[in-house]
């Protein structure tokens, strides 16, 4: 099979970085706009292209929209969910369906939630779309000491996975 580079992906899909990791680009997002309610409306849906490295994993964040990931090209990719209750759990993403893997997978709204890859020089490139659609003011990234207050039994999770201190 002949993979693609990682950075035949950033450069032919015209990718940026992403504030949470990885990088991205907007690719989809329609003009109907969802009512939530009075002063807060969004867009039905949006998408993006999301590539994630073993070096630039996606940090733990939280959406208030359900997010769905689907699985493209490259290595298998882990996302990993720190539940309202304590409950951790992952999913990978990937085309071998023999090994558990699963080409698709939605990310509940209020889940904090981070992805990566694993081995040293792997990627993934996925695409995301939230509904409704995807606004930095519904956008939440955490600290590590803002997690383990909360969940300390998943401190190896977190500290793989959350900032020390939130970039700028």
């Amino acid at each position: 099979m002949n993979q693609k580079s990682e950075h035949y992906w950033v450069e032919q899909l015209e990718l940026i970085p992403h504030p949470e990791g990885g990088f991205f680009k907007s690719v989809s997002q329609p003009a109907e706009i969802y009512h939530i309610k009075e002063g807060y409306e969004r867009p039905l849906y949006t998408s993006i292209y999301f590539l994630l490295n073993d070096e630039s994993p996606s940090h733990f964040h939280r959406l208030k929209s359900d997010e769905v990931w689907y699985f493209h090209a490259g290595d298998p990719l882990t996302v990993h969910m720190l539940h309202h209750n304590g409950h951790y759990n992952q999913v990978k993403l990937g085309d071998t369906l023999e090994n558990n893997e699963t080409l698709q997978f939605t990310v509940p709204k209020g889940v904090i939630f981070g992805s990566s890859v694993e081995d040293q020089g792997s990627y993934s490139l996925v695409s995301c779309m939230v509904s409704p659609g995807f606004d930095y003011e519904d956008f939440e990234l955490f600290t590590q000491a803002e997690l383990l207050k909360d969940y300390p039994q998943h401190e190896l999770i977190i500290k793989k996975l959350a900032f020390e201190i939130l970039p700028d």
